[in-house]
């Protein structure tokens, strides 16, 4: 039953390493890998050297921290809130509704945002107008409210897949915690602060932990859906560059030396965020 699944994971996971040589030549496609010629570490040196290159890194660090910290504290929040919820009926609707937005693919999530927040007619922008009586707002134009619209439309995507991890943490709690808080004279507000929160704090501390090995990965399909030349200053991130400098522009060596450089930094903070996720809240995988 394995079988099947090892040869798709060899096939297409681990025999492409091979083309990880094109990081260190300059590389041509008519000549192939064993035609063109040794650079060495020319490729990595360029990467440094270019001005874009290191504005795309810091985009990438900018708009990753700021999702990770946003799709730690939103399902962590709305879980302790849906929670509350006594009516089971209402509790398990609104559960479903929030989650759904996961199952969406941003090819079809970028042309619904791109009608919502156009300046011209989209839903978002006649409301700030019409009803509070702002200036229209270029949200998919202008770089740094590109970096806002990309960072909530992919928390508001995801935090309902995300609250299911701390609900199943909220239903692990000893009812007993909470019926002897109440003798006690504690009320709701008391019972979360002393006994919900801290008994989340450790699978919160592993999601954090865990998150941190995709710190450069800031959601390729999402921003190349939605960003354009305008906004490349601000939402331009390794994924999309690497894209446009290997395929678009045909700077193969160059492109695989960026996409090599992400995947040994990945590597190293998926190491550091295990044993961090081991320290802090006894958590192993192996």
């Amino acid at each position: 039953m394995v079988l099947p699944a090892l040869l798709f994971l060899i096939l297409f996971a681990y025999l492409p390493m091979g083309g990880l040589v094109m990081a260190f030549q300059d590389f041509k496609p008519w000549l192939g890998i064993s035609g063109s010629e040794w650079v060495g570490l020319d490729q990595f040196r360029y990467l440094f050297e270019r001005e874009d290159s290191l504005q795309v890194i810091w985009n990438t660090l900018v708009i990753a921290v700021f999702k990770m910290a946003l799709n730690l504290l939103a399902p962590f929040v709305f879980a302790i809130l849906l929670n509350e919820v006594r009516k089971q009926l209402l509790k398990r609707f609104v559960q479903t509704l929030v989650y759904l937005p996961h199952f969406l693919s941003w090819v079809i999530l970028g042309g619904i945002l791109t009608d919502l927040l156009s300046t011209e007619g989209g839903l978002v922008n006649r409301v700030l107008t019409g009803v509070f009586g702002i200036e229209p707002i270029f949200f998919l134009g202008q770089g740094d409210w590109f970096r806002f619209t990309v960072i909530v439309s992919d928390v508001w995507k995801e935090f309902g897949f995300g609250t299911v991890v701390f609900l199943a943490a909220l239903a692990s709690i000893n009812p007993s915690l909470y019926e002897a808080a109440e003798m006690d004279g504690a009320n709701r507000w008391k019972q979360t602060l002393h006994i919900t929160i801290p008994a989340m704090l450790p699978i919160a501390i592993v999601v954090g932990t865990l998150a941190l090995g995709n710190v450069l990965n800031a959601g390729f399909d999402q921003i190349f859906n939605l960003y354009n030349p305008l906004v490349y200053a601000k939402g331009d991130i390794i994924d999309t560059f690497v894209y446009r400098a290997a395929i678009l522009s045909g700077e193969m060596g160059f492109g695989t030396a960026i996409g090599l450089f992400k995947s040994v930094i990945s590597f190293i903070l998926v190491v550091i965020s295990y044993r961090m996720a081991y320290k802090l809240a006894n958590y192993r995988i192996f």
